[in-house]
């Protein structure tokens, strides 16, 4: 073991819980104040060559900590408010069941594709744009995820898809 990679494990073993203890005081999640200490000291360790050489690598990696704890708290934040202006219930029928359950199962960029173009009601350019792919792409993903879910929901096929 190389000095670097010993110096690196003295400071985790020293800061790991002062670390933890702070973020875990911020969000008051014992499993999220562990991840993201982890990533803290991952990122750490992708720039140890240069934090090493800091007065106090530790108050290094405990600001990077803060900063994704105080990420994570506002997109939770976000979420919450979310989830609270949703108005109508996205599931209302067996039917919406078994469809969301058929999207579900399809393959993630057949999924996007999907949602987009029927409820989100896009256009295949825009959902081409937000897939990063051509239009001609978009229109594939559209086309196969409606084959695999009239297939699986036992309906028939038109190709309408503009």
């Amino acid at each position: 073991m190389g000095t670097a990679d010993v110096e690196f494990e003295w400071l985790f073993r020293e800061e790991f819980p002062a670390v933890l203890r702070t973020v875990f005081l911020i969000c008051h999640d014992g499993e999220q104040a562990r991840d993201i200490t982890q990533e803290a000291f991952v990122q750490l360790l992708r720039h140890w060559k240069s934090v090493s050489g800091y007065e106090r690598p530790g108050a290094w990696v405990r600001r990077v900590a803060i900063r994704l704890t105080m990420q994570s708290l506002r997109r939770e934040r976000l979420r919450s408010v979310l989830e609270r202006e949703v108005d109508a219930p996205v599931v209302q029928t067996p039917a919406d069941v078994d469809l969301l359950h058929a999207i579900a199962d399809l393959p993630p960029k057949q999924r996007a594709a999907t949602v987009l173009f029927y409820f989100e009601d896009m256009p295949l350019a825009d959902v081409a744009q937000i897939l990063g792919c051509s239009h001609a792409t978009a229109r594939v993903h559209v086309q196969r995820a409606r084959t695999r879910l009239a297939a699986v929901l036992g309906e028939e096929v038109s190709d309408d898809v503009g």
